[in-house]
């Protein structure tokens, strides 16, 4: 997949959810080379933690807009830890060659 937008009906920020109580969730995003996650709305603040991987690209959704409006593919690497905003809506696509997982650690509000 080539587009630099997505559409469609939102999903999941993680290919699983591991974890939830009263104050956090804590997703797992594990993508081959190619894959995507389905659309998704960041409705809380959140880290990524990656696990494996070398590159990600985040493909902004057709309602999105401000920052999260714009499509972004950057060079990863185990044990980097990206805050992020709430409010992005996006699939990630894994754009590398390598496996790619990582923890999705929602703080809820």
């Amino acid at each position: 997949m080539t587009k630099d937008i997505c559409d469609g009906p939102l999903g999941d920020v993680g290919t699983k959810l591991m974890f939830e109580d009263d104050r956090i969730k804590i997703w797992e995003m594990a993508l081959e080379p190619g894959e995507e996650t389905e659309p998704h709305r960041h409705e809380n603040d959140y880290y990524l933690v990656i696990l494996e991987g070398d590159r990600l690209a985040g493909v902004p959704h057709v309602t999105s807009t401000g920052p999260s409006a714009e499509f972004i593919d950057a060079p990863i690497e185990p044990d980097m830890i990206f805050p992020m905003e709430k409010g992005g809506t996006e699939l990630a696509r894994n754009n590398g060659k390598k496996f790619c997982r990582e923890l999705i650690i929602e703080l809820k509000e």
